[in-house]
């Protein structure tokens, strides 16, 4: 992963967002030496952000077992009949 500087990112904005663009991958801005921020193309920041909701759904359902709040395959097919309908 490329790693720049914010004093670049301030003098070559437009090159390094092309870049980052063009290859897909993320830059790592550092300020006083320490990690500051990703700079991601969009495409990516969505697709990281499908995955994330992804995540915390399955996430929901394993606490929702854990806890027991489970139903038989008959209550969920009745429960989604009438949000279907």
């Amino acid at each position: 992963m490329r790693t720049e500087l914010v004093t670049t990112l301030k003098r070559k904005a437009t090159e390094i967002i092309a870049d980052v663009k063009a290859e897909r991958d993320p830059v790592l801005i550092t300020q006083h030496g320490r990690p500051a921020a990703y700079l991601v193309d969009v495409e990516t920041y969505k697709d990281t952000q499908r995955r994330l909701a992804i995540l915390e759904g399955i996430a929901r359902g394993e606490r929702a077992i854990e806890e027991g709040r489970v139903l038989t395959n008959r209550e969920a097919r009745k429960r989604m009949a009438r949000w279907l309908s």
